[in-house]
């Protein structure tokens, strides 16, 4: 978490402990002001209305919200889904609980650079569909999927888009009338501010989009999403948010200044070394590589003082294959031979050298 993120936090913990839902009262009424602040602060960074943002716990519940909502309100009369095989487990696997209710779900393959067709979105569209969800960034891969065409299609059939844009939002322009989504979720540790707090963007106009509550009890956000809000981690997600949307066009250069030094370092160095996914449409931050010959998991093991990963941060302890690696068409041995790197604000020139050196160094010794 950026330091300025925990000054802002700060006196939220402790000098301003107040509720933010008991307006009879000055503390109450500060934390009131300082959500209502936050909320107006993130919704202009993406182009939305502040009642339009929905305070959830992070983007796995925004995910959840999003699509369990849209779903269950439309049930009588639109019982399925459209989704994208190389998505997150956070919508992968709320589809498949969907399933269980006796929903449909169509998960469409993505091209070998991690693409899907916008055309094949459009054929799995009917007039039985209730929601379609499209990862605007890959959070394995880093690919930036064609959002903003998926969206002309889903708004000319009547059928609201979801987007998971966790790990778009703070590293590129997002901008919900540009991409012209119905709902987007996000979380704010993935743009530097603390864990356990993100939001749902949901439409309320042109058009306005309803979903069904999943939480209940208290009736806050709007009767959509019960619970005492975290008033220190909300103040801390604007003022993240708002760091990151100064700082954006600087840092994605450096950012891909520094991938582009490490991808040189490695392929340069390691013999039949491969990028995954799309070469251009990607986050400036993220390589995924396989490295052939290269045991993956050992080689993470070996590299005790490198933080990388095989795969989704969130699904490390399952040692199958990553389904987003397969999805591209990768063989089991390929998926088991790929690195995920992430580069980000606290990383430098000398930590991607070190770095890169010491991958080469443990990729010999295993090859």
């Amino acid at each position: 978490m950026d330091s300025r993120v925990v000054e802002a936090m700060l006196p939220f913990f402790a000098e301003d402990f107040g509720n933010a839902a008991s307006l009879t009262h000055a503390p109450g009424r500060r934390a009131a002001a300082a959500v209502d602040n936050a909320r107006e602060q993130i919704a202009a960074l993406l182009g939305a209305e502040p009642r339009e943002i929905f305070f959830t716990s992070g983007a796995t519940e925004a995910n959840n919200l999003a699509l369990l909502g849209s779903a269950r309100l439309r049930r009588q009369h639109r019982d399925h889904l459209v989704t994208v095989a190389s998505e997150h487990p956070a919508v992968l696997d709320v589809c498949a609980a969907l399933e269980a209710e006796g929903f449909a779900v169509t998960r469409l393959p993505v091209a070998s650079d991690g693409l899907v067709d916008p055309e094949r979105v459009a054929e799995a569209i009917s007039d039985r569909t209730a929601v379609v969800s499209v990862m605007l960034a890959n959070n394995e891969i880093g690919v930036l999927q064609p959002v903003e065409r998926i969206a002309a299609i889903c708004r000319d059939r009547g059928v609201p888009l979801h987007t998971d844009a966790a790990q778009a939002v703070g590293k590129i322009p997002v901008h919900v009338d540009s991409l012209g989504v119905d709902l987007l979720s996000l979380s704010a540790h993935k743009f530097y501010g603390p864990k356990g707090v993100g939001a749902l963007f949901v439409r309320q106009r042109r058009p306005r989009v309803r979903l069904a509550p999943v939480q209940h009890g208290g009736g806050h956000e709007g009767g959509l999403r019960s619970g005492t809000l975290p008033v220190p981690l909300i103040v801390g997600m604007a003022r993240a948010l708002e760091l990151c949307a100064e700082e954006l066009e600087v840092e994605s250069k450096r950012l891909r200044e520094l991938r582009e030094r490490m991808w040189r370092a490695l392929s340069d160095a390691l013999p039949g070394v491969t990028c995954n996914g799309h070469a251009d449409a990607r986050l400036p931050g993220n390589l995924s590589l396989t490295l052939a010959g290269v045991d993956a998991g050992r080689l993470l093991l070996a590299l005790h003082d490198v933080a990388i990963s095989s795969g989704s941060a969130c699904t490390t302890a399952n040692p199958a294959p990553s389904h987003v690696l397969l999805a591209l068409g990768l063989s089991e041995a390929q998926a088991n031979s790929s690195i995920r790197i992430g580069l980000g604000r606290s990383t430098t020139q000398e930590d991607v050298d070190r770095a890169a050196a010491r991958i080469v160094e443990e990729a010999h010794a295993l090859s």
